[in-house]
């Protein structure tokens, strides 16, 4: 651990805006795809691929730059990922085809993927334990405020200006936290080139499968994370098509599932004082367990009153705010010198998880209730199995979490 790099609100707030970095990228850039599809002359399924160019970028990208950060340093890797973010965010919002702006997106991903996995990464540098995890709850504090303001920032961009103006305010975005991480960050990573990169990768990942704790961390976060985004992504068929629910009220709905995650992430860092990690990653559960039995009973029945349904998804995001942070608190915790690959395996895997969970809910949507909702309520169900069956076991192997 770092003990010489000293902790501001300022680096917290750095570190925040790299995790909200692929956020940002895609909610603000939805409200341009039917506009730059009419402009450029592109179907509209066509333009709809500059979300999944970008994930597929941010999805790639995040395991061999995290690798690449444990053997050169944290700074190097997260300036190549933040000019490569900004130089391909120009060629975005200028270029004048289709196929040279979903090139410019996955690059655009491939950019963007250090802010995940190596801010994560520097956190472990420079802490452990409960201070891991409080660091970490900032950060999604920090992180939930995008999803909640991109979408009515892209919108009113592209309604008052033009479509393009979206994709330039993510390139200024970029700069900007360019502009942040070298003022305030400084390398918190200790380098290590005296192995092969390939063997270098091969030991990492025995070394995060070896350890238990690390794995339990893991499976809750991946769980979690597939079952809130399968509805998430359907937020809008669940709330427009099927409660009718007029679209203007669709933003405000969609900011709660947000703030329950800050409420939690909130409460989580006053917790973090008195409890140890592994008894608020258990109220996290709990919550998200109740959720998910509820949903589970919805999806049943196939019908329920919307407060009742919408309400129990708001239960499950505050589940998360106790659970995510310190579960990647957890899973980090034994790997100092393997951070950079940790959190990019983990992060990796949130991001195949949401796109599992995006396309599974896709895929067997009907117009039912059910088929939105059940993908989150059994993976809930099973984010509680495993917390029942992998607790004890996670208590008795964290070290710092006391």
């Amino acid at each position: 651990m770092n003990i010489n790099f000293i902790i501001n609100k300022r680096i917290i707030l750095v570190l925040g805006c790299l995790t909200g970095m692929g956020a940002l990228s895609i909610d603000m850039s939805l409200a341009s795809i039917p506009f730059l599809s009419l402009d450029l002359s592109a179907g509209l399924s066509l333009s709809q691929y500059t979300v999944g160019f970008f994930m597929a970028g941010v999805g790639i990208g995040q395991i061999p730059l995290g690798l690449i950060s444990d053997r050169i340093g944290r700074m190097p890797v997260l300036f190549f990922g933040l000019v490569i973010f900004v130089i391909s965010g120009i060629v975005t919002s200028i270029a004048n085809s289709i196929e040279l702006i979903l090139f410019a997106r996955f690059i655009q991903g491939l950019g963007a993927s250090v802010g995940l996995s190596i801010s994560r990464a520097m956190v472990r540098d420079i802490s452990s334990g409960k201070q891991s995890a409080d660091i970490l709850s900032a950060m999604m504090m920090i992180f939930t405020f995008i999803p909640m303001l991109a979408p009515i920032i892209g919108g009113f961009l592209v309604h008052q200006i033009h479509w393009r103006m979206p994709f330039i305010a993510i390139t200024v975005f970029g700069a900007i936290i360019l502009f942040g991480v070298k003022k305030e960050l400084k390398e918190t990573g200790v380098v290590n080139k005296n192995i092969q990169i390939k063997e270098q990768f091969r030991k990492g990942i025995q070394e995060f499968i070896a350890y238990r704790i690390s794995i339990f961390g893991m499976l809750l976060i991946v769980l979690s994370t597939i079952g809130y985004m399968s509805v998430i992504t359907s937020s809008s068929l669940l709330i427009i098509e099927i409660y009718q629910i007029p679209v203007e009220w669709f933003g405000i709905l969609f900011a709660l599932t947000g703030l329950s995650v800050f409420v939690g992430s909130l409460i989580n860092r006053r917790l973090l004082k008195r409890y140890k990690i592994i008894k608020i990653i258990g109220l996290g559960v709990i919550l998200i367990g109740i959720s998910s039995l509820s949903l589970l009973f919805i999806a049943k029945a196939n019908q329920a009153n919307f407060i009742l349904l919408w309400g129990s998804v708001c239960l499950y995001m505050l589940g998360t705010g106790f659970l995510i942070s310190n579960a990647m608190a957890l899973a980090l915790d034994p790997l100092p010198k393997i951070a950079g690959l940790a959190a990019s395996i983990i992060g990796s895997l949130q991001n195949f998880g949401s796109s599992i969970g995006s396309i599974a809910t896709g895929f067997i949507y009907n117009g039912s209730i059910r088929n939105v909702i059940l993908l989150m309520g059994l993976c809930g169900l099973l984010t509680a199995l495993i917390f029942i069956f992998g607790a004890k076991t996670a208590n008795r192997l964290s070290i710092n979490n006391s």
